[in-house]
């Protein structure tokens, strides 16, 4: 049994073949292009062999699972755009599934990354050109009736804060995604040691102690505690598994997390959860896009 894993993000889509065991191959990135579709289909071709058993798609949201379309924010071309109905005509007569990008990263975790079973309620949060997040409890994803369930970027930490592109103000995005990071730290006197001003750059900066780097990081992670505990509280998660391209900062981003949700937690329960770093980086949102189509009973989670 063999499946074909796609992962939609705003900067680039990523396939790969996954088997029960978890062993990877033809794993392929590629820039999303001037063209979306065109790349989505040279992909597919270049990764999915006729032989599959099914295909799994985590994409950048908002996405419609019950119609299988998606209007990812960071790619304009996609509105409403029919992916699952698309890859399946690509790769006809075998399911296809969708789910959002941030369910898949903590599906991915929970099956491979040495979390479950122990973990009965887990909550990954991809930090990266925006903030995803996704549940899963008992090993299954928690979708919602559309499928944006786990949404935790656009839970409001600062109630008088930036408007967020989504409509809403102080959105936990605002404040504790790369960009917004660096921004933030721009308009109060930074500048990158070395290098273009990213969030690379900030990291790095931060990490050499420069006073505004590192306050932006301390901003992130208290906005980023604030929302984890307020889903902790309502699901009573067992850990919290932080991925995407700005938890590659290491404990420039984990030391004040952890300390600032030790800080907040307050009712009893809260103070068991636990915050670690994605053990599988940028293939755990393949895992979890290939978990969507591979039955529970094959594919048991890898051991811690």
């Amino acid at each position: 049994m063999t499946v074909l894993a796609i992962d939609i993000g705003g900067t680039k889509f990523a396939a790969a073949l996954v088997r029960p065991d978890g062993s990877m191959d033809r794993r392929t990135e590629v820039p999303v292009g001037p063209d979306p579709t065109a790349t989505l289909a040279s992909l597919v071709r270049e990764v999915g062999p006729a032989e599959v058993t099914g295909v799994g798609i985590g994409s950048a949201g908002p996405v419609d699972v019950t119609a299988g379309r998606v209007s990812p924010v960071n790619i304009p071309a996609w509105r409403d755009f029919p992916l699952a109905d698309t890859v399946g005509g690509l790769v006809p007569a075998v399911p296809v599934a969708l789910a959002g990008d941030g369910q898949c990263m903590a599906l991915g975790e929970w099956w491979r990354g040495g979390h479950g079973p122990a973990s009965r309620a887990l909550l990954g949060i991809v930090v990266s050109t925006g903030v995803g997040g996704g549940v899963v409890l008992d090993g299954e994803p928690y979708l919602g009736p559309t499928g944006n369930a786990g949404h935790i970027g656009h839970i409001t930490v600062d109630r008088d804060g930036e408007p967020c592109p989504c409509g809403a103000t102080g959105c936990l995005e605002t404040i504790a995604s790369g960009p917004s990071m660096v921004r933030w730290a721009l308009a109060n006197g930074w500048r990158a040691a070395a290098g273009h001003p990213d969030a690379r750059a900030l990291a790095s900066d931060a990490a050499r102690g420069i006073p505004v780097a590192r306050l932006a990081f301390q901003r992130a992670a208290d906005a980023l505690a604030t929302a984890i505990l307020t889903a902790a509280a309502l699901f009573d998660l067992d850990e919290v598994v932080v991925g995407g391209g700005v938890s590659g900062a290491g404990d420039t981003l984990l030391t004040p997390l952890r300390q600032a949700v030790a800080k907040q937690a307050g009712l009893g329960f809260l103070h068991r959860l636990t915050v670690t770093r994605t053990a599988l980086e940028r293939d755990a949102g393949l895992y979890g896009a290939a978990a969507l189509v591979l039955p529970r009973e094959v594919r048991p989670p890898a051991g811690r």
